[in-house]
């Protein structure tokens, strides 16, 4: 199989108090996404969300259904959101083939049977992807920078200045409750989601990239009054819970995605913490 997707169990906010730093990087932090010539990936408790990597380098990979499933395909009962960091390459859902650009996105609906991944003649195919499970069948769609909700938060005296890509939202793409989107910090800032916030109603999943050479992300979690860091470099993601803020900021700008799955699809859910509130 090239498909390997391993189980990621949750935790209690009580319980995490207690966590030190292997154990906190153990159960949050997602360390190799890409492997060469597979679909890899983590199965978490939080909404039952599957957050992975898929690398073609010497061979087309096809989207294999995993135990965890207990289905004939992996779409049988799910969604599949993709986001490409890296060169253009195809993508093919049961015989139609999509090109993505680089940080152009695609979404699979549930059903669909047969998904490929093609490599690039360099080797460059970086796929990153969210699935969450489906109640109801969607068209598959592309979404790239241009198609996406946009918004500009922040400023260069607070470190913040960013541009948030909403590519799979509901504004954008029927999903039925998958989210993801990109948020590219600005030259100069490196602050991102802050305030902070928290949403019961959902789970969220951040990925990082465009993390240049010898820099980190000093990623912040945790319930407001009891908040904890883990330390992220490129191509690392975050698990976080729907108690958890998730927020962070690094040695220089960066770019991350983040995936939603949970209760509603109402992307302004969230309860906000002011920064004078965190400990």
């Amino acid at each position: 199989m090239n498909t390997v997707i391993k189980t990621q169990y949750s935790s209690h906010p009580e319980d995490f108090k207690s966590y030190d730093t292997s154990e906190i990087r153990d159960k949050f932090l997602i360390e190799e996404f890409f492997q060469t010539d597979m679909i890899s990936g983590v199965y978490t408790m939080e909404d039952r969300l599957i957050v992975g990597g898929i690398h073609p380098v010497s061979k087309s990979l096809q989207l294999e259904p995993v135990d965890q499933l207990k289905a004939e395909t992996f779409l049988e009962r799910r969604e599949i959101g993709i986001i490409n960091v890296g060169a253009k390459t195809k993508i093919e859902a049961d015989g139609t083939v999509y090109e993505l650009d680089t940080k152009e996105a695609l979404y699979i609906g549930k059903g669909t049977s047969n998904v490929i991944f093609h490599p690039t003649e360099t080797g460059d195919t970086f796929l990153y992807f969210n699935s969450a499970p489906a109640h109801m069948t969607y068209p598959t769609t592309k979404v790239s920078k241009e198609n996406a909700e946009v918004v500009t938060l922040g400023s260069l005296e607070n470190s913040n200045h960013r541009t948030i890509y909403k590519l799979l939202v509901n504004s954008v793409v029927k999903t039925c409750q998958l989210q993801m989107g990109m948020t590219e910090l600005k030259p100069g800032s490196v602050w991102n989601t802050m305030p902070a916030h928290t949403h019961d109603r959902r789970m969220e999943a951040y990925f990082y990239f465009d993390v240049k050479e010898g820099n980190v992300v000093s990623h912040f979690m945790g319930q407001p009054n009891e908040t904890r860091h883990i330390w992220v470099k490129n191509h690392q993601a975050i698990i976080s819970p729907p108690w958890s803020i998730h927020s962070g900021a690094g040695t220089s700008n960066y770019t991350f995605i983040w995936g939603m799955a949970g209760e509603n699809m109402n992307y302004g859910d969230m309860d906000t913490v002011k920064p004078s509130d965190l400990k």
